[in-house]
C-alpha cells in the first residue's frame, strides 16, 4: 500500500512540474530562513567550540546598585574588585575568571595604525574557554602575576598585522606599551571569547582598576559539574548582598546574577531584573514568531494544494466509487504533500549550509563559525514534516469528503 502511495505521488509530481517547482521554491525559501535563524540561535544560546564548557559555567556582565532610601539605580559592568574580593572566594567552584569587555585600541606598526578589539584577562580565563591554539601558547599564571607584556592574537589579526610573516615574537605598540606576541589562536565570535588581542590584566598602565566595584569587567564562574550551577547562582546572589560600596550613602544594595548563555541574552534583550532572566519568555516569543512565519506560506500552499487536488476530482471519484474511504484518501493526499515538503527540506538544508558559508566568509558577523549539526538537521526535517501537515491536511480532508458522483463530474 505504502509503495503504491509513493508511486502515485511521484507521478503526480511529474505531471505538473511547474506546480511542483513552485511548491518546492516556497518550501525551500521558508525553511532556509528558519534553519539559518535556528543555527544562529543555537550557536548563541548553546555554543560549542571555544565556549564548549558553557553548560558548566555562568557569567555576569552587569551589576545593579541602588540605595534603599532613594530611587536612583545604577547598572554598570563589573569592577575587578567586585570579582576578586567577592566572587573568587566562592566555595566549590573550579575557576573564576575576570576579563575586560572588548575595547577598541590602536595598534601602531612602523607608521601603520590598526583599530582592533582588545581584552585584558586573568589566567583562569584561558582555563574556562577552550581556544584552539594554532601557534605558541596562551598567558599563564606567572605572566599575570609578574605583569608581563605578552599578548595573544587571533588568526585573522595575525594575518592583518603581519602578512606573510610569522606573528610569534613580534612586538606591537598599544597605548604606548609594547607587547610581545606569544600565541595565535583560532578566530572566535562568542560573547566571552570575542576579541582580536588578549593581554594579562596586570598590564594596565595603572592599578586603579583593582579598587573598583564598577568597571569594564565581565566574569565567568566554572563549576565542577553542571548540577552545581543552581547552588553557585544562589551563592552569587548571596555574596552580592554583602558588597560594601565606597560611598554607602550613594549605594548600599547590590544585585548580581550568574546567568547561562540563554539567560544572559534573555536578560539583556528583555531588560529583566531578578532571578528570572526571562529565558522562557524569550524562547516562547521566538517559537511563536517562527510558527507564525511558517503559517504564512502554509496558507498559500493550502490554496495551491486545493487547486491541484481539484484537478484530480475525477480520480478521487473513481477511487471512492471502488470503495476507497475518506481516511485512505486523506493519507494519500497528505503523504504526497509531506513527501514534497521533505524534499524541499533536504534542498533547504543544503541551501542553508550555503547561506551560512556565505555569512561566515562575508564578514557581516565577524569570526562567525556555525555548523548545521544533527540537532539543526533534525529541526529541519521536523519543520518540513510540520509544514507538509499544515498545508496538506485541510485540502486533503475537504476533497476526501466529495460525493463520488459530483467528483466524477469534476465538481467540487
Amino acid at each position: 500500500m505504502f509503495r503504491n502511495y509513493l508511486l502515485t505521488a511521484w507521478k503526480v509530481f511529474m505531471r505538473r512540474k511547474l506546480f511542483t517547482a513552485i511548491n518546492l521554491l516556497c518550501i525551500v525559501l521558508t525553511l532556509v530562513l528558519l534553519l539559518v535563524v535556528t543555527a544562529l540561535l543555537q550557536n548563541a544560546f548553546y555554543p560549542t567550540g571555544v565556549e564548549g564548557k558553557s553548560e558548566r559555567f555562568v557569567q555576569a556582565v552587569m551589576i545593579e546598585a541602588r540605595h534603599t532610601g532613594a530611587n536612583h539605580v545604577r547598572r554598570s559592568p563589573l569592577g575587578f574588585k567586585l570579582i576578586e574580593k567577592y566572587i573568587k572566594p566562592l566555595p566549590g567552584v573550579e575557576a573564576v575568571s575576570a576579563a575586560t569587555a572588548p575595547e577598541t585600541v590602536s595598534v601602531y606598526q612602523e607608521g601603520r595604525v590598526s583599530e582592533l578589539l582588545m581584552r585584558r584577562t586573568d589566567a583562569e580565563y584561558w582555563k574556562i574557554l577552550d581556544f584552539k591554539v594554532l601557534q605558541g601558547r596562551v598567558p599563564d599564571q606567572a605572566d599575570v602575576d609578574q605583569g608581563r607584556f605578552v599578548a595573544v592574537v587571533n588568526a585573522s589579526t595575525a594575518r592583518k598585522l603581519f602578512p606573510g610573516q610569522p606573528a610569534l615574537d613580534q612586538k606591537i605598540s598599544i597605548g604606548g606599551q609594547y607587547f610581545t606576541i606569544i600565541g595565535v589562536v583560532a578566530d572566535a565570535m562568542h560573547v566571552n571569547a570575542f576579541a582580536d588581542i588578549w593581554a594579562p590584566v596586570t598590564t594596565f598602565p595603572s592599578t586603579e582598576y583593582r579598587n573598583q566595584i564598577f568597571g569594564n569587567f565581565t566574569m565567568m564562574v566554572l563549576a565542577y559539574k553542571a548540577s552545581d550551577l543552581p547552588r553557585i547562582q544562589q551563592e552569587i546572589e548571596r555574596v552580592a548582598k554583602t558588597v560594601v560600596f565606597d560611598d554607602p550613602k550613594e549605594f548600599n544594595v547590590a544585585r548580581l546574577w550568574g546567568d547561562s548563555k540563554l539567560d544572559l541574552f534573555a536578560r539583556i534583550l528583555l531588560q529583566r531584573d531578578g532571578a528570572d532572566s526571562g529565558a522562557t519568555t524569550l524562547l516562547t516569543v521566538i517559537g511563536v514568531l517562527m510558527l507564525l512565519f511558517m503559517m504564512l506560506p502554509a496558507l498559500n500552499l493550502i490554496n495551491l494544494n486545493t487547486g491541484r487536488i481539484l484537478e484530480r476530482s475525477s480520480e478521487i471519484g473513481v477511487r471512492k466509487a471502488f470503495g476507497a474511504t475518506s481516511a485512505h484518501l486523506v493519507r494519500q493526499l497528505v503523504l504526497e504533500n509531506v513527501l514534497l515538503c521533505l524534499a524541499g527540506g533536504l534542498i533547504g538544508l543544503a541551501c542553508a549550509r550555503v547561506v551560512l558559508w556565505w555569512l561566515e566568509g562575508s564578514g557581516l558577523i565577524p569570526y562567525l563559525q556555525v555548523e548545521l549539526n544533527l540537532a539543526v538537521f533534525g529541526m529541519g526535517l521536523l519543520l518540513a514534516t510540520v509544514f507538509g501537515l499544515l498545508s496538506g491536511v485541510l485540502p486533503a480532508w475537504k476533497m476526501s469528503r466529495l460525493d463520488p458522483v459530483h467528483a466524477l463530474k469534476g465538481a467540487a
